[in-house]
């Protein structure tokens, strides 16, 4: 069970994380569709916070005696699929990027060739 005074103070910690990401979303520091990815992961965790026994009942579903271990694997878990979620985020960007400046160059000789064709 988890005492009162860190229950509140996890809970204030959400909120604070929340205004954060949509502070973000606001600025457009973030795009939404990776917004999304943080409000879905802050989502869990809020629920983790509300209803820690959930973890529990989790925990032992998949046989995994110690409540520290369950978490942390868990945790473990989480964070490689968050960063597997980015790593193809940044893998489609860097296709994007090539392909645009691919694009460009081809873009460029045609209107250095144009230019010199003019001036002829």
């Amino acid at each position: 069970m988890i005492p009162a005074t860190l229950r509140v103070t996890l809970i204030v910690a959400m909120i604070c994380y929340f205004v954060i990401i949509l502070y973000f979303l606001k600025q457009k520091a973030l795009n939404l569709k990776y917004t999304l990815l943080w409000l879905v992961a802050g989502l869990v965790m809020g629920i983790l916070i509300i209803v820690p026994e959930l973890l529990v009942i989790i925990i032992r579903i998949f046989g995994i005696q110690d409540n520290m271990n369950g978490l942390f694997i868990f945790a473990i878990g989480f964070i490689i699929m968050i960063l597997l979620s980015l790593t193809s985020i940044a893998s489609r960007q860097n296709r994007k990027i090539r392909t645009l400046t691919q694009e460009l160059a081809i873009l460029d000789k045609r209107v250095r060739e144009l230019e010199h064709e003019m001036g002829k």
